[in-house]
């Protein structure tokens, strides 16, 4: 039986409802296709600033080093929204993407047709709409120097510096010509190169880079008319690659397309290799949700099918990975809905139907 270590970091809010799901889903997968994670369990966020009274402590960064993979719920909440406060359980993320080396994040985005209703986009809109986020995670205004706040002449000022490096650019941009080349062969680079001097870099790299990708067809958008033509013409995507902030909430953004943040999971790939796969971070992008914690009213597909993606890239278990997702795509189209959905249903009513799913591929037909 083949053996993996992941790393668990259920944080704050919803997220260890959610994990748990996720795992046992996981755990599920394995029985089925002969395979065993080993979970451990660490404290991250504002939990582990209550506990620890760091967001990140050594002892989960060790864990995290030491893993093939690691899944991570949700950080953040009221109790630790002080924006005076030393630590923030935010800074946890920061801090992962750096000391792991998580430099690119992928975000997969797909138009359901049972999920209609649930979006905010008129259906001839979105019907189709297939598309990968590709957002660089370790550079640009969350990571310059210098950064923070100041006051001189009683007039207080704040700074964040937006900075790339050729390097850093041309990393992100290969894995998206790669990711392109698996697709549909269309990238889409975003960039604000009509104001910025990072974008014109950046833009400057993408043109020398697809030379050596013939088979990919480019084309470059400035931010704010892509984020306009995400939501009015979704099916003209394939890949998007762009810098973290636009990344950020360009993907954001493209929740209306599939319905629900509920759904959207996300990859956050390192530089390290094994022989299992690319080492990377996977959750889902909804954050929290402290307003409905501990109801058993959460939606867990989105950390699910994030599960599903760890089994892909970084686990080497594609069978496993497939299966999930199938489970996670047939609850979209035709199992219970939790109320970001539109439904009534809680976590535990949809966990219940993605392992059926997953067991009902155990049976063996007489």
């Amino acid at each position: 039986m083949r053996e993996h270590r992941v790393a668990s970091l259920p944080g704050d809010g919803i997220g260890p409802e959610v994990c748990d799901v996720a795992r046992r889903v996981v755990d599920a997968a394995g029985a089925r296709f002969d395979f065993e994670v080993t979970w451990d369990e660490q404290p991250v966020g504002g939990t582990a600033i209550d506990a620890e009274g760091t967001p990140l402590p050594p002892s989960t960064l060790e864990a995290c080093r030491r893993a093939d993979a690691v899944l991570l719920g949700a950080v953040g909440g009221p109790a630790w929204d002080d924006p005076s406060a030393e630590h923030r359980p935010e800074d946890a993320l920061l801090s992962l993407r750096s000391e792991l080396e998580l430099f690119a994040n992928l975000r997969p985005v797909t138009a359901y047709d049972a999920l209609a209703t649930a979006s905010p986009l008129r259906p001839e809109v979105r019907q189709g709409a297939d598309l990968l986020i590709l957002r660089e995670l370790t550079g640009g205004l969350y990571f310059g120097r210098p950064k923070g706040r100041s006051a001189e002449g009683g007039v207080e000022s704040a700074v964040d510096t937006l900075r790339y490096s050729r390097p850093e650019i041309e990393r992100i941009v290969e894995l998206g010509f790669s990711l392109a080349e698996g697709r549909r062969g269309h990238l889409t680079s975003v960039d604000k190169a009509n104001v910025l001097a990072s974008s014109r870099l950046w833009r400057q790299v993408v043109i020398e880079v697809a030379e050596r990708h013939p088979g990919v067809r480019v084309e470059h958008a400035l931010v704010d008319s892509a984020a306009y033509l995400l939501l009015t013409q979704p099916t003209h995507y394939d890949v998007i690659v762009t810098e973290n902030l636009f990344g950020d909430i360009l993907s954001d953004e493209a929740a209306a397309i599939s319905g629900s943040l509920g759904l959207m999971a996300s990859a956050s790939l390192g530089t390290r290799t094994t022989p299992k796969g690319r080492f990377g971070l996977y959750e889902p992008v909804h954050g929290s949700a402290p307003s409905i914690a501990g109801q058993g009213v959460a939606n867990p597909l989105a950390t699910v099918a994030s599960a599903a993606m760890m089994l892909r890239w970084s686990l080497g278990e594609g069978s496993a990975a497939d299966a999930v997702q199938a489970a996670v795509e047939a609850a979209i189209e035709d199992g219970p809905r939790t109320g970001d959905l539109g439904g009534s249903d809680g976590t535990e009513a949809v966990a219940e139907f993605v392992l059926g799913r997953i067991g009902h591929a155990l049976e063996v037909p007489a």
